[in-house]
């Protein structure tokens, strides 16, 4: 972990504790108390004097590229190491023993991730063939877009860009598909549309991958861009961000990359950039 990176979190942690003790939270639990994994989102007030203390008063560029700089500073998961961390990152809150998955909204076992039929595996939701990035460290073993989905779910979804319309997928009822866009279930399109745009400001090609954006068009094949923009923009602001979706960000900032979707703490950033 880089010294910049240190330096902003441990006054962020430092406020969190006082917050915590201010709060009441700070008392020791009982010994026989499971973990609760829907914790409480961390203080927005704690992040903005720190973290997101160079991004603050900007919009537009200036913002996507505070942002970018940001979040790049971050460590960085093996593809094997994604099954382990999206177990944490996407845990049940009433079973600690399952996963969500994204698309269909199932709970399933942990235990139970593969590519069978019926099994949950890991899905990209910045398709990994728009911009040819693959598996590889770096956008390839993001978890900020990786997600448990359930393995025919995930086949359907293939690598379509995403918009309203289609018929219902078999398995997933909720979510819609035709020949060129995948929609998602109505509780899960602000995460996405987040999700997307998140990979749009932390991969901006100043490394060894492409530059990735949102433009407003399907059927964009192996170019860097996912589509629609205006229908992501609209799944944003109707479905904002939940106590799953903090916890999840929460979660890969603490446990695991150490770097934030900024779109979930501050959702209105969505139309100040785009």
């Amino acid at each position: 972990m880089s010294r910049r990176h240190l330096s902003c979190r441990r006054p962020l942690l430092a406020t969190l504790a006082a917050f915590a003790v201010l709060t009441g939270t700070a008392a020791a639990a009982p010994a026989d108390t499971p973990r609760a994994p829907a914790a409480a989102a961390t203080p927005l007030g704690a992040l903005d004097d720190t973290y997101y203390q160079d991004a603050l008063g900007k919009t537009g560029t200036a913002l996507k590229g505070a942002l970018h700089t940001i979040i790049s500073d971050q460590s960085t998961l093996t593809y094997s190491q994604v099954w382990d961390a999206l177990k944490d990152t996407d845990e049940d809150p009433s079973n600690s023993s399952n996963v969500i998955l994204l698309y269909s909204g199932r709970s399933e076992p942990k235990s139970d991730n593969g590519g069978g039929t019926d099994q949950w595996n890991r899905e990209h939701v910045w398709a990994k063939s728009h911009g040819d990035f693959g598996t590889a460290t770096g956008p390839g073993t993001d978890i900020h877009h990786l997600r448990p989905a359930d393995v025919s779910v995930n086949s359907i979804r293939g690598n379509k860009d995403f918009d309203n319309g289609g018929s219902e997928v078999s398995g997933a009822p909720g979510n819609y598909t035709d020949s060129d866009s995948f929609e998602p279930r109505d509780a899960v399109k602000g995460d996405v549309a987040r999700m997307i745009l998140y990979m749009a400001v932390r991969y901006e090609g100043d490394d060894s991958f492409a530059d990735l954006e949102p433009n407003d068009q399907v059927s964009n094949g192996s170019a860097p861009n996912i589509g629609r923009l205006s229908v992501l923009k609209a799944w944003s602001q109707e479905d904002p961000p939940d106590t799953f979706e903090k916890r999840r960000n929460d979660v890969i900032f603490d446990q695991y990359q150490h770097n934030r979707n900024p779109f979930v703490d501050h959702p209105e950033w969505v139309d100040a950039i785009w």
